[in-house]
């Protein structure tokens, strides 16, 4: 009998820590005029770096959105989240088609995390899959959605997104990989830094060239289809 009390005590001090930390969310709306100067990816990166005895270098250079290739944005859009301009931070539909596929394959491999949540993440959140960590980042989702423009929103993901080691930010991507500003990007070449978004820390490799090509290609004719492109491609 005396387990019980024990049991109960257990079970709200769980509940109130899980409320914690639920409750302790950043403040977003700063984001509407403030660019983030460190996101919580690099920060982990670093880690990692210094962990394994290697020196961590961060490259990137902020590009306001008009300054961004619309190739480049339109190519994100298609590959990481095809409904973006239409939902509030989550698209059920893409979830339960990953859902599917999952059970199809009998293992987690598809994700359907929208552009939003990615960047809730990113900003603020480990990359665990513990459920706690899924729940802020649904609130986080939320928060962003209603202080920010889908515009600002798209702006800063570009901006942060991981695209290789130490590679922040389509800019920092576009010179790495093309040697040219992210605005100068070609519907081919931004169709190939889209491509490396999934997996930036590996798919750059050499070993991966093919791979990434054919995803590219597939990109480049989501583009079209969508309205994105007017001109054959490679003309």
């Amino acid at each position: 009998m005396k387990l019980i009390p024990v049991f109960s005590t257990a079970c709200f001090a769980s509940l109130f820590g899980c409320l914690g930390y639920l409750a302790c969310l950043p403040d977003v709306s700063s984001l509407k005029r403030h660019n983030p100067k460190e996101t919580q990816l690099m920060i982990l990166r670093e880690t990692q770096a210094e962990k394994a005895g290697k020196k961590s270098t961060i490259i990137q250079q902020w590009m306001p959105y008009e300054k961004i290739s619309p190739h480049l944005r339109n190519a994100v859009i298609v590959a990481e989240d095809g409904r973006y301009w239409e939902h509030n931070g989550f698209d059920v539909d893409q979830f339960r088609e990953a859902m599917r596929r999952n059970w199809e394959k009998k293992r987690l491999h598809y994700g359907a995390s929208t552009i939003t949540q990615q960047l809730a993440k990113n900003l603020y959140l480990s990359p665990s899959k513990n459920p706690l960590r899924k729940a802020k980042e649904a609130v986080i989702t939320r928060q962003m959605e209603k202080h920010l423009t889908k515009r600002r929103i798209l702006e800063i993901y570009l901006n942060v997104a991981e695209w290789g080691p130490g590679i922040y930010g389509a800019e920092a991507a576009a010179h790495h990989y093309f040697g040219k500003s992210a605005n100068d990007l070609t519907p081919e070449e931004a169709a190939t830094l889209a491509a490396y978004l999934p997996a930036p820390l590996r798919y750059p490799k050499p070993r991966n060239a093919k791979y990434v090509s054919r995803m590219a290609k597939r990109i480049l004719i989501r583009m079209r289809a969508r309205g994105y492109l007017s001109d054959p491609i490679g003309a």
